[in-house]
């Protein structure tokens, strides 16, 4: 079968056994890389609950990921109170209910789950377009990458989506040698070089910038070198503190939102 990606051929790569239970055969671009299960016919058993129990970083990794989103959008998206953004595929909500404690006006969208943390912000088009949007460990998950980011993009109206998936170097590590393919959830299913996403770059007309495990798909381009400078570990812990006292909280103004709604 063609690669989703740029329709190169693909390979055979190894078996490895999902959920337990299932044989499943991995295959690879010969051009950009791109591994895959194929035809993961588990995927509606491995998402009978959206976040995997297994999952026991997701906390943490939000927190991390909002420390470096609020120096990206700062500092190279140029926020300064007045844009809009999404949060795609954003789970429970945690990370639109971080983002707007730290001032920016971040909204939830997510098909398979609910919104636990960041109710009343669920993002509609009558909101209006929004500057950029996340999606935060997404691609692994998915079928076609592709449709995804060209569905988030025309919904949202933005031009830059900014993601993070982990990225493998060489030949495609062996089933026990990487703890990112999660056998045992049946969850992750497609995975990604940085000549994969180049290629998914040029694929879409957007240009790539990726640094310290945020990646960044734009119709702008994007400083690599400023990018790794504010997602650096010294700049994620000053920015959320020093951003957020000059765009403003909005975590006592959502509150007051919230109550009104309810009263």
């Amino acid at each position: 079968m063609a690669c989703p990606i740029c329709s190169g051929s693909m390979g055979s790569c190894f078996i490895a056994q999902v959920l337990g239970k299932y044989p499943a055969h991995y295959e690879v671009c010969k051009n950009c890389r791109f591994l895959r299960a194929h035809e993961p016919h588990w995927l509606d058993e491995a998402y009978s609950c959206a976040i995997a129990a297994a999952d026991t970083g997701l906390v943490m990794r939000n927190i991390a990921l909002a420390s470096k989103l609020a120096g990206v959008l700062y500092w190279i998206v140029g926020e300064r109170g007045g844009g809009r953004y999404l949060d795609a595929a954003g789970g429970y909500g945690m990370l639109t209910r971080l983002m707007r404690d730290l001032g920016f006006d971040f909204y939830w969208a997510d098909k398979h789950c609910d919104n636990l943390l960041a109710p009343g912000f669920e993002y509609s088009q009558a909101q209006g377009a929004c500057r950029a949007v996340t999606a935060m460990e997404v691609l692994e998950h998915l079928t076609d990458p592709v449709a995804f980011i060209e569905e988030t993009l025309g919904l949202s109206g933005a031009q830059t989506i900014l993601f993070t998936t982990e990225l493998y170097e060489g030949p495609p590590p062996l089933p026990d040698a990487w703890w990112y393919y999660s056998f045992a959830t049946g969850q992750h299913i497609g995975f990604f070089q940085r000549r994969t996403l180049e290629a998914l770059g040029a694929r879409l007309g957007l240009r790539i910038a990726s640094a310290n495990g945020l990646h960044i798909f734009s119709k702008m381009a994007v400083n690599e070198r400023l990018l790794r400078a504010v997602t650096g570990r010294w700049a994620s812990r000053v920015a959320p503190w020093w951003i957020r006292r000059r765009l403003g909280s909005k975590t006592m103004s959502d509150h007051q939102l919230m109550l009104q709604s309810i009263g």
